[in-house]
């Protein structure tokens, strides 16, 4: 029998280039101050002066600006391209982006229009006093016309801004960092080859990651205050004096980490490795691969406190796997890049789920706890494949010890059918971000198949914390396992299922031939030693 792969062999001898960097980011554009019904109100009437604040104002403003983009686009011959409803845009302005990339120099390459639904001010007529009338503004969702200015930009590459014709004209932006990156290495003389979305080896990989580590929210700003500069737009620098202009916020963040092999074949051995060795561990009606239950890090070593949950799917298309992890709106990503490369990436849709703010300048809080995420879902599939438990931890679990301060812990005996329930489940919790007296006594009821109390639950979570392997969140009811805890549950459940119960029942099939046979041996030897002891069955 081949031994299997192991991906700590694989991530310790095999990888060529291991690079952190800001993938593709998102963002919304809003003018804070043009967010309820009387900021609008006061727009047109201390603003703009208007005696009736009406739509009939809001109107003009949008007109006038579709007008400004056809004759920006005439002017500049840039070509005007109607959006279908089924149409990936990318695909469709991919060749304008490739004919503007051959130039070498920056401009608007192509501006997609669409109609979609936004967020927008609806108008309602309230009736007014001695005949005129008086409106009021809600926000409402409404379709209405989009412009996609199409970028290809010196510094980042391709991008878009996309500007909404109708009140309070959001605004959404889209950059890649990987493209950013590789502009800026070839800008500072770096050798490296590019992999789809990413790079697959570089002469100079510190330099390189020094260049991921400068892409910062004042770099994105700069260029968004560029090309607004540029862009016809609803709003005129006379309403930009008085505030009324966007700020950015961060819509969806992707955070990743690129780990290249050596060769193809260490790439596909981890995720054969990763799949097959949590197929029968996590949630089998879902094939969930572990996660470790602590929750996101806050950048400073401190969890996050949330009880949302967390779970994990296993995807394949063909021949390629791809894992992704849900935590509220947001997730992790792991899939084969290229064939050659590991990518992991943190897809933040909200950065509240992280405890950040929304405005771009926390992007520089963000990324870490992002890149963070990624270092510990490596970690954990690490300590998955080398969970060995030395013999002295093994005895502190197994057998009644005494703590630092006098205390004696329970033993939690492997083969003990509570204990082995009890670490079976604590394997599904690994897909959450903790777990509370109540979730987790539910799962071990599932595997134990018998009556299990309250208080027997609260007895085996007092073994479990003065043996060191779960801890109690603060100011909580909920529980994170700790890093000892993890190696114990896997290490008992894997041992116990892997080993233990294949060998119980490896006297038949569809146990090898080979196994069987010498159980046989094995058993007519030990009966005749049986016989020739007199041990035989009394008449």
């Amino acid at each position: 029998m081949g031994s299997m792969v192991n991906i700590n062999e694989v991530l310790e001898g095999h990888v060529a280039l291991d690079i952190e960097c800001l993938d593709r980011i998102y963002l919304n554009g809003y003018v804070p101050i043009l967010q309820v019904g009387g900021q609008v109100i006061r727009f047109m009437k201390d603003h703009l002066g208007k005696n009736i604040p009406s739509p009939a104002i809001l109107e003009k403003i949008g007109t006038s600006f579709r007008q400004s983009v056809r004759e920006y686009a005439e002017q500049n011959n840039i070509p005007v391209v109607q959006f279908k409803r089924d149409d990936r845009k990318i695909d469709v302005m991919r060749r304008y982006l490739t004919a503007q990339e051959r130039t070498g120099t920056s401009g608007v390459v192509a501006i997609g229009v669409a109609q979609e639904y936004q967020n927008v001010f609806a108008a309602y007529d309230k009736g007014g006093s001695h005949g005129f009338p008086w409106y009021s503004f809600t926000k409402a969702d409404r379709r209405v016309t989009c412009y996609y200015f199409y970028l290809w930009d010196r510094d980042f590459g391709g991008s878009f801004i996309k500007i909404c014709s109708y009140f309070p004209y959001p605004i959404k932006v889209w950059v890649n960092g990987h493209e950013w990156a590789k502009r800026q290495a070839m800008q500072a003389g770096i050798s490296f080859t590019a992999l789809s979305n990413g790079f697959a080896s570089c002469d100079d990989a510190p330099a390189l990651q020094a260049i991921c580590d400068r892409l910062t929210s004042t770099v994105i700003q700069e260029f968004f205050d560029r090309w607004m500069n540029i862009l016809p737009v609803p709003l005129t620098e006379y309403d930009r004096e008085f505030g009324y202009w966007w700020e950015l916020s961060m819509r969806q963040i992707e955070t990743s980490r690129t780990i290249v092999f050596d060769a193809p074949r260490h790439a596909r051995g981890f995720f054969e490795s990763l799949v097959t060795d949590n197929l029968d561990l996590g949630r089998p009606e879902t094939v969930e691969l572990l996660f470790k239950g602590y929750p996101p890090c806050s950048g400073h070593g401190r969890p996050i406190v949330n009880h949302a949950p967390c779970s994990t799917k296993v995807v394949t298309t063909d021949t390629q796997v791809s894992m992704n992890v849900f935590f509220k709106h947001s997730r992790i990503k792991q899939y084969l890049k290229d064939g050659r490369a590991l990518r992991i990436e943190t897809v933040i849709n909200s950065p509240k789920d992280l405890n950040c703010l929304r405005r771009l300048e926390h992007l520089e809080e963000l990324q870490p706890k992002a890149r963070d995420i990624n270092s510990r879902l490596l970690d954990t599939e690490r300590v998955g494949q080398g969970c060995v438990l030395a013999s002295p931890a093994f005895e502190r679990v197994a057998s009644s010890s005494l703590t630092a301060d006098g205390r004696r812990t329970p033993a939690m005996r492997f083969g003990d059918p509570r204990v082995m329930a009890l670490f079976g489940a604590l394997c599904v919790s690994l897909t959450v971000l903790g777990f509370t007296h109540r979730s987790l006594r539910a799962r071990v009821i599932q595997l134990l198949d018998t009556d299990y109390t309250t208080h027997q639950m609260s007895y085996d979570l007092h073994r479990l914390r003065t043996n060191g392997l779960i801890q109690r969140r603060e100011h909580s009811n909920s529980y994170n396992l700790t890093p000892d805890g993890l190696r114990v549950a896997l290490f008992y459940t894997k041992v116990h299922r892997r080993l233990l119960r294949p060998l119980l029942a490896a006297d038949t099939p569809p146990a090898p031939i080979e196994l069987r046979q010498a159980l046989k041996s094995i058993d007519r030897i030990v009966n005749g030693y049986i016989i020739d002891a007199r041990l035989g069955t009394a008449a």
